[in-house]
């Protein structure tokens, strides 16, 4: 009896949401508000759109500082609309602070490259500096084309952490673009963890981080960890100091989320 009972409740319940759906209409499911804001795409691909904030446009360093002295403008070399690391100087940062953002970044390692492994054409993205140093969350570059090294740290990695999902790296003398995906870490107000990053990484147009969950900032030695809570950070680019030719960047842009 209990199971002809269900069976015939079931069938009631199939029956009414059936009648439910014949007298539904299309427009019950359409929405009008929010309305998206309009924003104008760039007229070339990888041209910062209207809304965006350029980083870095070829002329100067006006939106850059040192990371570990941020009273200090950046120092690295601006030539022909070219920005290129400065060893000496060490890394900089960006003056503002993000926290969910879409950026774009092209880089290029010298064709007259020389080292290997780690040592050739080494630099990183820090989607959050968090501290002096090399203090962040770190998307890897280095040149990765013929160059043999750790898998989780070629071009494209989440540094020591996330094996990139192919290798698109062109040849040194030419141009690599990130277009990168952020969600920052959540953290409750007793500091302890509520939400880990997220970052989805598209490597010259192929997907290499589809939506990873970091297990923390970079860790050069031992696993990652979140072991401190921290609010809007910086983008951090890396000055390495290994002995190959330095590296260049340009047309760096973002887009707050």
């Amino acid at each position: 009896m209990k199971r002809k009972f269900l069976f015939t409740m079931l069938l009631a319940g199939g029956f009414c949401a059936a009648q439910a759906q014949e007298k539904a209409k299309p427009e019950d499911t359409e929405v009008y508000t929010p309305v998206p804001p309009e924003v104008k795409p760039g007229k070339k691909c990888g041209e910062a759109p209207s809304d965006a904030i350029v980083l870095f446009d070829g002329s100067n360093l006006d939106q850059w500082v040192m990371t570990d002295n941020r009273d200090k403008p950046a120092e690295w070399l601006v030539n022909k609309g070219i920005l290129t690391v400065n060893k000496k100087t060490g890394n900089i940062e960006t003056k503002k602070s993000f926290t969910n953002y879409q950026l774009h970044i092209e880089w290029r390692v010298p064709a007259n490259i020389t080292g290997t492994g780690q040592g050739r054409g080494n630099s990183g993205v820090f989607l959050a500096s968090i501290g002096k140093g090399d203090a962040g969350y770190e998307l890897q570059v280095l040149d990765s084309y013929n160059n043999k090294t750790y898998t989780n740290g070629q071009a494209g990695s989440i540094y020591k952490q996330s094996v990139p999902l192919a290798n698109p790296t062109l040849k040194p003398g030419e141009w690599n673009t990130y277009d990168v995906i952020w969600t920052a870490p959540v953290f409750g107000s007793d500091g302890a963890l509520t939400s880990p990053a997220k970052v989805t990484v598209i490597f010259n147009g192929v997907v290499v981080q589809n939506g990873y969950e970091l297990k923390g900032p970079t860790q050069y030695i031992g696993q990652a960890a979140y072991r401190q809570a921290h609010g809007p950070s910086p983008i951090k680019l890396q000055a390495h100091g290994d002995k190959s030719e330095p590296l260049s960047f340009r047309n760096i842009w973002v887009r707050e989320m």
